[in-house]
């Protein structure tokens, strides 16, 4: 029995996808659950994976075609059994070597690779050490295997010297931009060229969550089985400060303005393939041990390649927190429809006056980058002030105020 594989259900925001990446070929056996393809829209990566055990009969449509919602991609013969191989191809196989005799680069092994690019490194045979990578720290990501595999799927010979750059020359390579990288540039302008944007800053002496961290921490981490961190704090004081000032958690719809009656922080994550904001839902109502767990499980989820659609819809207010890669300050972007982004950044120790004597504290700036059109000068101004008397003041979190 044939058995369509179509593409997902995409929501409205979604337009279309295009296939990334093709897991098995036709003819080879596929087994329930397994996946399929790859297929990359303009915010995530979507695996499909087959429905029924049997074998890839066809594919309808090549890495690199566009695709749309519901669209039948390929064929499965349910029940089928693969092929054996021909005896003249397993000796030529046998005849060539192992790909695992191939020396590994330290730091670019498999072991460094997300289950993705692991996948994919396994299935073309791709040792990781002989790919240039381009994601963080110069780690080799999924896309960097795909288009190795493209140039040739079986890794240079060993033997073969590495190529000597040429006195004087200046090379450049170009590349295609992914989806998600060419939406996140889109949004970029747009949110540029709709938005009167301005940026408000503040300073913030952290002391009190540091010994609230130290003295509790321990036990925070016990009784709800994760540590208790700084964002946290910064997540549920900009929920409360949200409730008093309702115009930051707005949006602009035309000529109507939107007040959200809820909290739905969108916290900026980095990936090997851009920023993207996954959200925490009705922080409004969420504990410091919940926010921790949401916040977490989206970093985990973004690493591993895991984050769905539903993950990035939404959000009225967006955290970003440039200070984990040493930024000392910034200007932030607003992520339209949203009108209001908090930037957070590295904490320095600096002298402060306090009660007449100079002390060393952990300073912070913040930046609050806001629309203009609906937020005042003085909205951001008491916004950041309410955020800062509850960093400096913990327990006003707990008590509401």
């Amino acid at each position: 029995m044939s058995i369509e594989v179509k593409v997902p259900v995409l929501p409205e925001s979604v337009s279309d996808a295009t296939i990334a990446t093709w897991h098995k070929k036709v003819g080879d056996a596929v087994k329930r659950d397994e996946n399929l393809v790859d297929l990359e829209t303009d915010k995530v990566v979507l695996e499909v994976p087959a429905t029924v055990d049997g074998v890839l009969k066809e594919i309808r449509h090549a890495e690199g075609d566009t695709v749309n919602s519901e669209q039948v991609i390929a064929i499965i013969e349910e029940g089928a059994t693969a092929a054996a191989p021909a005896p003249a191809k397993q000796e030529t196989k046998a005849a060539a070597p192992a790909p695992a005799a191939a020396p590994k680069a330290a730091g670019k092994g498999t072991e460094d690779l997300s289950p993705a690019g692991r996948r994919v490194a396994e299935e073309e045979q791709i040792d990781p050490s002989r790919v240039a990578g381009t994601g963080r720290d110069g780690r080799v990501t999924k896309e960097d295997l795909v288009n190795y595999a493209k140039g040739g799927s079986a890794p240079a010979p060993a033997a073969a010297p590495a190529a000597k750059p040429t006195p004087g020359a200046r090379p450049e390579e170009r590349v295609p931009m992914t989806r998600i990288r060419a939406r996140i540039a889109e949004r970029l302008m747009q949110s540029k060229n709709s938005i009167a944007m301005l940026t408000s800053f503040n300073e913030v002496n952290l002391a009190e969550v540091v010994k609230m961290r130290k003295s509790l921490g321990e036990s925070f981490e016990k009784a709800n089985g994760i540590k208790l961190g700084f964002m946290s704090f910064f997540v549920k004081a900009a929920a409360e400060a949200l409730k008093r000032h309702p115009v930051i958690n707005a949006s602009v719809d035309g000529n109507d303005i939107i007040y959200h009656g809820y909290q739905d922080i969108s916290i900026a994550v980095s990936t090997d393939k851009g920023l993207v904001t996954p959200v925490l839902r009705d922080v409004q109502d969420m504990s410091f041990a919940d926010v921790e767990k949401g916040i977490a499980g989206y970093a985990r989820k973004a690493r591993d390649g895991k984050l769905g659609l539903d993950d990035l819809q939404g959000g009225t207010f967006t955290i970003t927190n440039g200070g984990t890669f040493g930024s000392l300050l910034s200007t932030p972007i607003v992520n339209p429809p949203q009108s209001a982004i908090l930037g957070m950044h590295t904490i320095k120790e600096r002298p402060v006056v306090e009660n007449g004597q100079v002390i060393a504290a952990p300073m912070m700036y913040l930046a609050l980058s806001y629309d203009h059109r609906i937020i005042d000068g003085k909205d951001a101004v008491l916004f950041l002030v309410d955020i800062k008397n509850q960093l400096e003041n913990p327990q006003r979190m707990l008590l509401g105020l």
